[in-house]
């Protein structure tokens, strides 16, 4: 570009710098002309300022004139392709500062017009995901051009299978910002069984609305990002093999296993309810046969009362009383017991230490094969249950709501003896009302057997 002429007052320099066009990553060039036209001899240093310092140079930064003579600079413009530079009309400052004469500097501005381009650059994460039905991928999304711009995005699959939605469809980006954006994948229909199926597809981010052409060393189109989702089976191979195995299983017992079983039982059945005969000459000592007394009538399971025969003698079920007035025993340890259940109720105000008894009755044993306790509030503090003199347990409340105790052996607690279960409450809890309770309350149940020891 050729500068045209300009005149100055006496003692300083001839200046004049037309408006530049430049685009990023290009570089342009201007003069200027430096005209001493004073009478003495007089040094000039050239400084750039303004916006575009950063990348404009000038050379040579100082000229020596003899007086009416002038020498020729070159401004150097080298603008980055950055999203720093923006597009537009930017000012261009050139300060001339005379060395022996600095009063008079002077700076020279022109406009620069930066061209625009356009640059999005983006990337997918991740570039493969698995699932079910449905994905989820993040898209990272950058303006690396120097004009803002909106960005739309599409993808696409040969087929029809995958549906795709971003969130947002559409975003505004100035020069250097970024975004993200989110993706998700999804299938329409399961894999139940068999291999996993891979599905590829695409995402492109683009510019929405018009766009100004590409310079020619701009690639036109940019290729798009390659993705994919596979699709796992909903059931594994490994379990397909195992409920044929278990179909087998199935299959072999109502066919092989079960007829067998059904038929070994029966059999048992029939045995057991057949009688066996007596063997001839199998005799008493007495020349009676088993289960007979002399002169009398035979027992019988069923039992008998007395006067079937002065020496018969009935046999019973657990608890029943034979024909000679005896107890027989039941399996427990005891004779001739009932099965009963007591309960102990406690009451206590927080604080208070308050005992409940049960007391086996006259002329019995109790036989305690169970206990249960309920804490339904879930109180705190401690409880102690006894046997008579023997302790049984101490158990803190607040570590359970119910809990029970089984005693294969029954533990007897003779006539008068007492089952006492004491309750020193800490802090009433709160029952199923959802208020807390005034006092404390637990309930213990008793259960075993009470035979009677007279005669």
């Amino acid at each position: 570009m050729t500068p045209s002429a300009a005149s100055s007052s006496p003692g300083a320099p001839g200046l004049d710098i037309p408006e530049v066009t430049v685009a990023p990553g290009d570089i342009a060039t201007t003069t200027v002309t430096v005209r001493n036209d004073s009478d003495i001899v007089e040094a000039y240093s050239l400084e750039i300022v303004g916006d575009c310092a950063a990348w404009t140079t000038v050379e040579p930064a100082r000229v020596s004139l003899y007086p009416g003579t002038s020498e020729t600079v070159t401004l150097r413009l080298e603008p980055p392709r950055s999203p720093e530079v923006r597009a537009g009309a930017v000012p261009l400052g050139v300060r001339v500062l005379p060395a022996e004469h600095p009063e008079s500097v002077r700076v020279l501005e022109t406009t620069v017009h930066i061209g625009a381009f356009h640059e999005l650059h983006s990337e997918l994460a991740p570039r493969r995901r698995r699932g079910w039905l449905r994905g989820r991928y993040r898209l990272a999304v950058r303006n690396q051009g120097n004009t803002p711009v909106r960005a739309g995005f599409t993808a696409g699959q040969a087929g029809e299978e995958l549906a795709f939605a971003f969130t947002p469809a559409e975003l505004p980006l100035e020069p250097g910002e970024s975004a993200e954006i989110g993706l998700r994948v999804r299938t329409g229909k399961p894999v139940w069984f068999g291999a996993p199926v891979v599905w590829p597809f695409t995402v492109d981010a683009a510019e929405t609305g018009e766009q100004d052409a590409p310079r020619p060393d701009e690639p036109a189109v940019r290729a798009p990002l390659d993705a994919e989702f596979v699709q796992i089976p909903i059931f594994p191979k490994w379990l397909l093999a195992l409920l044929a195995a278990l179909l087998a299983l199935l299959l072999a017992w109502f066919m092989l296993v079960r007829p067998a079983v059904r038929s070994a039982a029966k059999e048992a059945a029939t045995e057991a309810v057949q009688p066996r005969p007596t063997p001839a000459g199998e005799q008493g000592g007495d020349g009676q046969t088993p289960g007979t007394s002399p002169g009398t009538g035979t027992g019988t399971g069923k039992g008998t009362a007395p006067g079937a025969g002065s020496g018969g003698q009935g046999t019973g079920g657990p608890g029943a009383t034979g024909g000679d007035g005896t107890s027989v025993d039941d399996g427990t340890g005891l004779g001739g017991g009932r099965q009963t259940s007591q309960t102990i109720d406690v009451q206590s105000a927080g604080g208070e230490t308050k005992p409940g008894t049960y007391q086996v009755p006259k002329d019995s044993v109790f036989g305690v094969t169970d206990i249960v306790i309920a804490n339904f509030q879930g109180d705190e503090g401690l409880m102690t249950i006894t046997f008579g003199d023997r302790k049984i347990t101490t158990i803190a409340l607040e570590t359970f709501r119910n809990q029970d105790y089984h005693w294969v052996t029954p533990i007897k607690i003779p006539e008068n003896d007492t089952v006492t279960v004491e309750v020193t409450c800490e802090k009433p809890g709160t029952p199923a009302t959802g208020r807390q309770a005034q006092g404390c309350h637990e309930v213990v149940n008793v259960s075993g057997v009470l035979s009677r020891t007279a005669r």
